[in-house]
C-alpha cells in the first residue's frame, strides 16, 4: 500500500485527497506557491514544501520542482487533483521513470482519450455511439465547409486537445464556419500549442450526461451512476447532480454498460469520466470526451453510492483490485453539487478577488461542504475562481433541491461577490425544480433574472 504521497495541486481538491491520506493512515506532503503560502492546504498536510512562485507556470505546472519536491519528501506517489498537471501524459511519464506512483491512468490512457479526435476513433472502434462529424482533424477551412454541407448545419467546431470550452465554437452557416475556423484553431495554438480542430454536428436541445467510471490492473471496470451537468456557462459547470432528472431506468442502465466498454476499450486503470451528449428530442445519446482524472463534481457520486472515488484511486494505483463489485452497488437518493466561485454573476460573472472578511458556511443534516477557505483568507487572482462547493443530499430530488435553497440562504460571506445568490434563485425557479432543462438553460435564465444592487 502506498505510505506517502505528495499532493501537486492546491486549494479545495488538495484538502480533499488530504483528507482522504489521513483516513487511509497515508502520511501526505503538500506543494505550494509562494502566493499560497496561507493556504489551508498547507496547514493541514503532514509537511509541505514551497514550488516557485505564484505564477502557475511557475510553481503548479512546473514538473521539475514538484517532481524535485517529491524527491526531497521521499514520497512514493503522487495525487495530481484536477487542473493543472492531472491529465499530462509527460507528467505521468516523468513519475514513472523516477518510480514514483501517479495516482491516475496510464501515460498511454491519457495521451489516447486527451486527443479529442483520436478518443473519438477508438469509441467508434468500440461501437460507442459518437455524434456525426469529420473522420479525423479537419486540415482547413474548404474541408470543414465540405464536411458542414454534408452533416447539415449546425456544426460545433471543436479543440483535439481542448478543455474548458477553450477552442470550440458553434456555426449554423457557412459564413460563420469560415470565420469560427481560423477563431478556434488560433484560439486552440494559444491555449493548448495544438491547433487542431475536428468537427461534428451541434445538437441543439441537448443535456450534458456523464458516467463517473472506474477500472483497475486487474482488468475489472465499473461505473458508479450518472452526473446531469447540463446547467453550465460558455461550457463552464456551475452545478451537477445525480441521478438526471432526465434519464429512466432503463436509459441510466444502457448508458452505464457503453461507459464500462469505454473504460475496458481503452483498458482503463484508475478514476476517470466518460461524457456523452444526450439529444433529449432524439433520445440518443453520444460521446464527448473522457476526462483521465477525478472530476470537480465527483462529491455527487459518492454522496448516492457511498464510496469515497479518492480513496478508490489509492487503493487502485497500489496495484490491487479495487473494492467494489458493479452488482454489489446500491445508489440512494439524490445529491446536488453548486460551485460556489469568487465572480460577481450581476455583472457579467466579472472575477471577485479580495479579502474574505468573514464567511459562514451551512450544515446540518445532508449537507457537505468542500472548501479550501476561511475567514481573513485572501481570494487571488491567479488562479481558479472556485472557493467551495456545497453538495446536498437527500432522500429524492425534491429533498435535496430543498436542503440546497436552505444551504443556500444560511450561506454568508462579506468583502468579495460570489455565485450563491445565483444558486439560490435556481433552486426557486420551477422549471429548473421540475428538472426541464437543457445546456442552454442557463443563459436564458441569466437574462431573465435579476439581483439586488449593493
Amino acid at each position: 500500500m502506498i505510505e506517502k504521497v505528495l499532493i501537486a495541486n492546491r486549494g479545495e481538491v488538495a484538502v480533499r485527497v488530504i483528507r482522504a491520506c489521513r483516513e487511509l493512515g497515508i502520511r501526505s506532503v503538500a506543494v505550494f506557491s509562494e502566493a499560497d503560502r496561507e493556504s489551508l492546504h498547507v496547514e493541514l498536510a503532514d509537511e509541505s514544501i514551497c514550488i516557485g512562485p505564484a505564477s502557475s507556470t511557475d510553481s503548479y505546472l512546473k514538473i521539475e520542482n514538484i517532481i524535485s519536491a517529491a524527491e526531497v519528501a521521499d514520497v512514493d506517489a503522487i495525487h495530481p487533483g484536477y487542473g493543472f498537471l492531472a491529465e499530462n501524459a509527460h507528467f505521468a511519464e516523468v513519475c514513472e521513470q523516477c518510480r514514483i506512483k501517479f495516482i491516475g491512468p496510464s501515460a498511454e490512457s491519457i495521451r489516447r482519450m486527451g486527443d479529442k479526435n483520436l478518443a473519438r476513433q477508438t469509441m467508434m472502434e468500440a461501437k460507442v455511439p459518437v455524434t456525426p462529424g469529420s473522420d479525423g482533424i479537419v486540415s482547413n477551412r474548404d474541408e470543414a465547409l465540405k464536411i458542414a454541407q454534408q452533416i447539415g448545419y449546425p456544426v460545433l467546431i471543436k479543440a483535439v486537445a481542448g478543455g474548458g470550452g477553450k477552442g470550440m465554437r458553434v456555426a449554423h452557416n457557412d459564413v460563420s464556419l469560415a470565420q469560427a475556423f481560423m477563431t478556434a484553431s488560433a484560439e486552440a495554438e494559444r491555449s493548448f500549442g495544438n491547433a487542431g480542430l475536428y468537427m461534428e454536428k451541434f445538437i441543439e436541445r441537448s443535456r450534458h450526461i456523464e458516467m463517473q467510471v472506474l477500472g483497475d490492473q486487474h482488468g475489472n471496470a465499473i461505473h458508479v451512476g450518472e452526473r446531469d451537468c447540463s446547467i453550465q456557462r460558455r461550457h463552464q459547470k456551475l452545478l451537477e447532480e445525480s441521478p438526471s432528472p432526465a434519464l429512466s431506468e432503463k436509459q441510466r442502465k444502457h448508458l452505464g454498460d457503453i461507459a464500462v466498454r469505454a473504460v475496458k476499450a481503452v483498458n482503463y486503470s484508475n478514476a476517470g469520466t466518460v461524457e456523452f451528449l444526450y439529444d433529449i428530442d432524439a433520445e440518443e445519446f453520444y460521446f464527448m470526451e473522457m476526462n483521465t482524472r477525478i472530476q470537480v463534481e465527483h462529491p455527487v457520486s459518492e454522496e448516492v453510492s457511498g464510496i469515497d472515488l479518492i480513496k478508490e484511486m489509492i487503493v487502485i494505483a497500489s496495484g490491487e483490485p479495487m473494492t467494489h463489485r458493479q452488482e454489489d452497488l446500491e445508489f440512494h437518493g439524490h445529491a446536488i453539487e453548486f460551485r460556489v466561485n469568487a465572480e460577481d454573476p450581476a455583472h457579467q460573472f466579472r472575477p471577485a478577488p479580495g479579502l474574505l472578511k468573514n464567511i459562514h458556511f451551512p450544515g446540518g443534516r445532508g449537507v457537505r461542504v468542500d472548501t479550501m477557505v476561511y475567514p481573513g483568507y485572501e481570494i487571488l487572482p491567479f488562479y481558479d475562481s472556485m472557493i467551495a462547493k456545497i453538495i446536498t443530499h437527500g432522500e429524492d430530488r425534491r429533498e435535496a433541491i430543498a436542503i440546497m435553497a436552505r444551504a443556500l440562504d444560511e450561506f454568508m460571506v462579506d468583502g468579495i461577490s460570489t455565485t450563491a445568490p445565483l444558486g439560490l434563485a435556481l433552486m426557486n425557479n420551477d422549471q429548473f425544480r421540475r428538472g426541464d432543462y437543457d445546456t442552454n438553460f442557463l443563459e436564458k435564465f441569466m437574462e431573465e433574472i435579476h439581483f439586488d444592487e449593493e
